[in-house]
């Protein structure tokens, strides 16, 4: 399938000035794109998903302190849980959206009542889980606005710009750093 670039490339600028709410381009793009099964395995066999130096690391850390680390993000589940299984992320630690496909593996929609298909949904899977499990201390690391929206109810955010530098989430962020070597240090005390 073709995909006009030009049409999805409008929609997120129309979402990203305020003039469309995020679930209603996700509605729209994704009408537009009308993802298969096979158009995702194709498109991850072409270009693999990578992870970002030092991510697994920092992962490692983290759960060996005793952490519990979710993966919350406004993309989607089908190709953010193998690469969260990659740092032994588990699937009930990643909160993003989900594809519907029908019996033929041809797109039937997405589902809407997750968080993140929805503008502020970041912050409520959030609050959330702070409500379920009763975490004390919540720490947030994006490269988003959507990330950084999301505190409170996280106590912290900490901007990366380790794949894409945003002048305005370095603005809003507690810290900001390019690495995620950086962070671990900081909990292994250097």
């Amino acid at each position: 399938a073709v995909v006009s670039t030009q049409s999805t490339g409008a929609l997120t600028i129309k979402a990203m000035g305020g003039n469309m709410s995020f679930r209603e381009c996700l509605n729209e793009r994704l009408g537009i794109i009308q993802p298969t099964t096979n158009m995702i395995k194709n498109m991850v066999e072409k270009k693999p998903p990578t992870l970002t130096p030092g991510f697994k690391d920092l992962v490692d850390a983290l759960k060996n302190r005793g952490s519990e680390v979710y993966l919350v993000s406004g993309g989607f589940d089908c190709l953010i849980v193998p690469e969260a299984a990659k740092c032994g992320i588990p699937p009930d630690h990643v909160i993003a959206n989900t594809i519907l496909f029908d019996k033929e593996g041809n797109y039937a929609g997405f589902d809407k009542k997750n968080f993140t298909s929805e503008n502020g949904g970041k912050a409520r899977a959030l609050q959330y889980l702070k409500d379920t499990f009763q975490f004390r201390k919540m720490i947030m690391v994006g490269d988003g606005m959507t990330d950084a929206e999301a505190r409170p109810p996280a106590d912290v955010f900490i901007g990366f710009g380790g794949n894409v530098k945003r002048e305005a989430v370095k603005e809003v962020a507690d810290y900001y750093t390019t690495s995620f070597s950086s962070i671990l240090e900081v909990l292994q005390g250097k």
